[in-house]
């Protein structure tokens, strides 16, 4: 039962049982001003309404120990007698009052408990760091980072290539494996044209032993014996060689590489150089393709194939062309010119045997070396000898063509020294035998006699060709058989005279 406080009029209260209480045992009534009620005290808009709609006093929830009651003081208007606010009503008050629900208006009906309670959630707010407040996405400052170091990495590529560091070799790539330098891949390949030369040429590479009879007058004398080498040009058993090696002889033996050996025979001699050619009766020889000298270029590779001392047959060697051009006088006297100069090593027996160059084509013809001196050998360039082989293969007799005159080859020293008008050129002019006696510049009744040459005269062009130190006189003639006429220009008194010669034959004692 809910117990029904006292009024505030100064009636006696009573206990729970109904029993009065004594008057010095009731509690002293408590102020009528607002300032005064008891903290619980429903506020306005609790849950407690008066039924005039005036907000009254609350009182706390019933219990067993004595109620407190919240009143006006006496004599105020709220508790004048015969009021409507007299009457306290009685009402059930609530736990716990809530604004957020319990707020309601005036004459609205008394709202009901809910069976549960729905509280917004508190939100704990945490005071950050204004410098710690502010997130970055992991995916955006991966994505900065790489744009840096992307554009970091291309510029410092942009600096390296502009100084040129990223062209330079790699000092390191020749000692990697596997990995050649570039000196070691131009031995590679210089050894590979040898390979290639040699196993392409030394089939058509020959042996020639020549044998002359002995001195009839000494008993005691051994018939003179000599070998060289040797090389094929016509597979019908025409064989290219050097004067020296087969002149004189009484009888010749050929040994092919097969190891056959068969007689050979002198077709002719070279009446210009220290050339010759041998006939073998033979058929489908292995030959070697024949090159073109005046393409040679001085440090290209030389290669040489023969029998050096007669016994090591088919020996391969390899050198380079040291120069050209090159004058060399024979142990007989006569002089031969425009020969190659090479390194490549030619011994004894391997006169007559063929100079190559890196395709394996024959570019001269090997004839002598340097006395007290090593890595010094000469060849006839194969231009010279062409003319002669040409004739054999024609079944002629081998001629050259023959002009008539001497001549000293004109260089800018013998153009100061004679006071000459050209620096290049074949000045002709007379000098002395090998006798000491003199000799005129031109041969009476000569080719140049004839068309009117005359000593002193300066020949720099045949046929359009310019005389020079890469054009010799005698490298240019020998181009033209005997019975040609030519046109030659040459310069006397200032002046350009061109000449019509026709050339005759060279005679055999020159």
């Amino acid at each position: 039962m809910t117990q029904q406080p006292a009024d505030l009029r100064g009636e006696p209260s009573t206990d729970p049982d109904g029993r009065q209480i004594p008057e010095d045992q009731q509690p002293a009534p408590g102020p009528s001003s607002a300032a005064h009620r008891s903290p619980w005290a429903a506020p306005l808009g609790s849950g407690a309404v008066s039924s005039g709609g005036a907000a009254t006093s609350g009182a706390i929830p019933a219990s067993n120990s004595t109620p407190i009651s919240d009143a006006t003081a006496p004599g105020s208007d709220a508790t004048a007698p015969g009021s409507d606010r007299d009457v306290t009503q009685e009402y059930s008050p609530v736990p716990e009052p809530r604004t957020e629900w319990a707020r309601v208006a005036a004459g609205s009906p008394e709202p009901s408990t809910p069976e549960a309670w729905f509280e917004q959630p508190v939100t704990r707010v945490v005071n950050v760091p204004s410098s710690a407040r502010r997130t970055w996405p992991l995916g955006l400052l991966l994505s900065a980072s790489i744009i840096s170091a992307v554009l970091a990495s291309g510029a410092t590529f942009l600096a390296l290539n502009a100084s040129g560091v990223l062209n330079r070799p790699n000092p390191t790539a020749s000692s990697a494996p596997g990995s050649l330098s570039a000196q070691q891949q131009v031995s590679l390949e210089e050894s590979s044209a040898v390979i290639t030369a040699a196993q392409k040429v030394s089939p058509a590479v020959v042996k020639i032993t020549s044998s002359a009879s002995a001195n009839n007058a000494d008993p005691n004398a051994l018939p003179d014996t000599g070998i060289g080498s040797d090389v094929v040009y016509d597979p019908n058993g025409r064989i290219l060689t050097n004067r020296h090696v087969v002149a004189g002889s009484d009888e010749l033996t050929v040994r092919l590489k097969d190891g056959r050996e068969m007689p050979g025979r002198i077709y002719g001699y070279d009446t210009l150089t220290d050339l010759a050619i041998v006939k073998i009766e033979a058929t489908n020889l292995p030959t070697a393709p024949v090159g073109d000298s005046s393409k040679l270029k001085v440090g290209q590779l030389a290669i040489a194939i023969g029998s050096p001392l007669g016994t090591y047959t088919n020996t391969v060697t390899s050198g380079i062309v040291s120069a050209m051009g090159r004058e060399i006088q024979l142990d007989n006297g006569n002089t031969i010119h425009d020969l190659i100069q090479t390194d490549t090593a030619i011994n004894p027996g391997n006169s007559g045997g063929p100079l190559l160059d890196s395709g394996g084509n024959v570019i001269g013809i090997n004839t002598a070396v340097a006395r007290n001196a090593q890595g010094i050998g000469f060849a006839i360039p194969i231009n010279i000898a062409r003319p002669i082989m040409d004739q054999a293969l024609a079944g002629q007799k081998l001629a050259r063509p023959w002009l008539g005159i001497r001549y000293q080859a004109i260089d800018p020293q013998i153009q100061k020294d004679h006071k000459l008008p050209v620096d290049h050129g074949a000045w002709v002019t007379g000098g002395e035998s090998s006798t000491g006696q003199s000799t005129p510049a031109i041969v009476a009744n000569s080719p140049a006699d004839k068309a009117g040459i005359k000593e002193g005269d300066v020949i720099v062009r045949i046929e359009g060709i310019d005389i020079d130190a890469e054009h010799p006189l005698e490298s240019v003639l020998v181009q033209f058989p005997p019975g040609r006429t030519v046109s030659v220009e040459v310069l006397r008194d200032g002046q350009t005279l061109k000449l019509q010669v026709t050339l005759g034959t060279r005679p055999a004692d020159l």
